[in-house]
This record gives C-alpha cells, structure tokens and sequence, in this order.
C-alpha cells in the first residue's frame, strides 16, 4: 500500500530552486518512520504548492549528451535539468543504475571526476537525493539525483582535488590519518581557519574559506582517509566515525542561555550521513569507491563546519539536557520522537534530521567501544530529544553559521528550568 501511494503522488511532481525536490526526500522519511497514507498525503498536498514548473526539454540536446564534450558543454546551467534527466532515465532504463552509477562517477575519466565534485554541491543535496533513491530502490530518484549534480556549479572542485593531492603525499611518506574529532578542533584552533568565513559572504565557503584560506583547509581536509585496503571493516569504522563526528558538532554547536537550535547547514551533513550505512551493503560497489565517498563527505563535512566559523562544540550541552515533557511512550522515548516528527508542519528536514539521529545511534553502536566515537547512547538520546523540542520551539526552526554571533541575535533565551 505504502508503496503504491509513493508513485502515485510522485507522478508529476514539480521541481524548487536548483531542483533540489524535497518532497521525494520528505515523503521516504516518513514513511520509514511509520506515516499512514494520509499522512503522506497530507504532506504531499501542504509541500506540492510551492514547486516551480520544470523547463522544457529539448531532444536534440538529449541525444548529443552521450558525447561527453557535449555533456560537460551542458553542466551548471539548471535551464538543462530536464534534459539531463531525461538523458539519465534512459541510461539506467538501458544499463541498470548500479552501472550508471559506476560509470558516472568512479570511472575516473574527466566526466565522472567532475560529476562526483557536482554530486557534493549545494550543501550536498544531489547525494541525499542519490542517497534515497539507492536505500529505496527508486531509478527515477537516481536519475534525478544526477539532473541535479549536473546542473550544480563545481566551485569545491579545487578543495576536493587538492585534498586528494595532498593525501597522496602523506600516503606516500608513511603518515597516518589523522582523527574527525581532532581535525575539528584543530579548525576550532585555528584563528586564519576560523575567521576564514565571513558573516556578510553569500556563499562562507567560496567566498569566505576558499578565497582567504583554501591551502589551510585543504591541509586539513587530506589528513583524514581510510589506511591500507579498504576492508569491509575498516569501511564500517570510518561511516561510524563520520557518523559520529557531524552529530558531535551539530549537537554540541549551542549558544547558551539561548534557546536550543541546530544549524541549519550541519544538519544537512547529518541528514546525508544515513546513507552511507546503505552504500556500503551494495555489492555493485567496489571498496575503493565506498571509501573514496566516505573521504569526501568527512571532507565536506569539515568545510560546512568550518563555513559556521567553526563554533565550540559544548558536548556538555548535550549531556545535561533535560527534555521538555515526559514521552507519551515511556517504553521507547524515540516512538515519541518519531510520532512528534511525523506532524511538524515543514518541508520534511526536521524528519529526516531526527531519522537521521536515530539511525545514527544505532549504527554507532556496533563501535561503542571506539576511541575516535565521542557520542554516547545517552547523548545520541539527547540528541533526538533536543532535535524534536528545537523545531517545535517558538522562532525560526534553524539557526545559520552558528559560530557567528549574529546567527543568535534573533533567538530568546531558554527557561531558567532548561539552563
């Protein structure tokens, strides 16, 4: 049933700014967290009206993406987007998406190395996108997801190549990678990275990081990577670090006595973290690819931390924080999380975040005895009680570059109750 009503209210559905559709990513989250078809409905119906109406497509431009002077002739204009989705939904309808994937992105010719840039951009939507249409076996998202990487700009290409760069050379004399959470503080330590980013740039990471000190960041991006063959296990160990890392300083990145709220952009990093559970069960997947993936997004993940001008992380915050009400399920607070979640009145990130969070937790688990893990099953609670009660609470729903003073200018001060 659940199953049935997702196609049908996908079919025609319109596309938002840069065609990063939410409604796709809204409507998967809660169905996992248990929303009954008229919930997905209703969700559908609330977020559909404000869609933009998807450019024509042009065939002539279709065929003559399959030479890929034409293709990259083509990527970053979004007036485009309906062309390549066009030309992706007849790749994977002739090829299967596990080979369209591969060839698209890890074949290492020109092609695919810019791709894979594109497939982080925009605070890494079109890989939440690929992310949903592999966990849920959706071709359709899939072919979407690459619409959307084709038409984002590669402005990072610098950043992730040069990190790779520079990898190679720490690889090449022997040194070992470095941990998350310690290159996090090193950021947070360092005055030329922290004061990078700028309150008044448009973009803190292309105009901020990248302008006045991209050689610092790419240094401390390339000293993260998986050493030695990339093994099932060692592939595992890493997602949970990452895993573990976004929701240490997305949960920790408070401002107190002002009221609890999370950024909005480091949410996006724990959003995108879900998915790398499901990457790594795909046996259509080489090792080497999964790892490279999970390089990029620890990559990425330190760059939008860094954009935020790197904030303390106030794990203290987490430890100490004291729900607002009492769960209607005290057998499992998180059935209570999850039923809250599958009310709020959005374009679906507060679902995805407190998903995110749960699936998270559990992931971590198997790692509980990690030295490079910061979270604690009781943080990881905490955390979802704190994600829940932050977008309920009065005020807009997200905080933005959270290290910056101005974010919390127009957030109140908590309850004397919940300091």
């Amino acid at each position: 049933m659940y199953k049935s009503t997702i196609i049908h209210l996908y079919e025609g559905i319109q596309a938002e700014e840069r065609w990063q559709n939410h409604i796709a990513h809204h409507l998967l989250t809660i169905l996992a967290l248990g929303a009954t078809p008229q919930q997905l409905t209703s969700h559908y119906n609330r977020n559909r009206l404000n869609k933009l109406p998807l450019p024509p497509v042009d065939d002539n431009v279709v065929r003559s993406l399959s030479d890929p002077k034409v293709f990259a002739q083509h990527l970053g204009p979004k007036q485009h987007y309906t062309n390549f989705l066009r030309f992706f939904e007849s790749e994977i309808s002739q090829r299967g998406f596990e080979a369209v994937i591969n060839a698209f992105l890890f074949a290492g010719d020109a092609r695919a190395e810019d791709l894979l840039v594109r497939l982080f951009m925009g605070f890494v939507h079109p890989l939440i996108h690929l992310g949903f249409g592999v966990e849920f076996g959706q071709p359709t998202l899939i072919a979407e997801a690459f619409a959307q990487a084709a038409t984002h700009e590669n402005t990072l290409k610098m950043y992730f190549w040069g990190a790779e760069e520079k990898n190679k050379l720490r690889r090449a004399r022997g040194e070992k990678p470095a941990r998350i959470v310690d290159l996090l503080h090193a950021i947070r330590a360092n005055d030329k990275l922290r004061n990078a980013p700028r309150w008044n740039d448009y973009n803190k990471i292309y105009d901020g990081i990248l302008v006045r000190a991209p050689q610092e960041m790419i240094d401390v991006a390339s000293q993260f990577w998986i050493d030695g063959s990339p093994t099932d296990a060692k592939l595992a160990q890493a997602t949970a670090e990452m895993i573990d890392a976004v929701a240490y300083y997305t949960s920790g990145a408070q401002r107190p006595p002002k009221q609890v709220k999370f950024d909005f952009f480091f949410m996006h990093c724990v959003n995108a973290s879900v998915f790398f559970p499901t990457f790594l069960k795909q046996p259509w997947l080489a090792n080497e690819h999964k790892a490279r993936l999970i390089e990029w997004k620890v990559r990425v993940d330190l760059a939008i931390y860094t954009s935020g001008s790197a904030p303390d992380i106030l794990q203290g915050e987490v430890a100490r924080y004291k729900p607002k009400g009492p769960p209607r399920d005290e057998r499992d607070p998180w059935n209570d999380i999850f039923e809250r979640a599958l009310l709020m009145d959005d374009d679906g990130h507060s679902a995805k975040f407190v998903r995110a969070i749960a699936e998270g937790k559990n992931f971590c688990g198997k790692f509980a005895d990690s030295e490079s893990l910061k979270m604690t099953p009781e943080l990881w609670d905490n955390f979802g009680h704190m994600a829940i009660d932050s977008v309920e609470d009065s005020g807009a729903t997200w905080a933005r570059s959270v290290g910056f003073d101005n974010a919390w200018v127009n957030f109140k001060d908590r309850p004397q109750a919940f300091l």
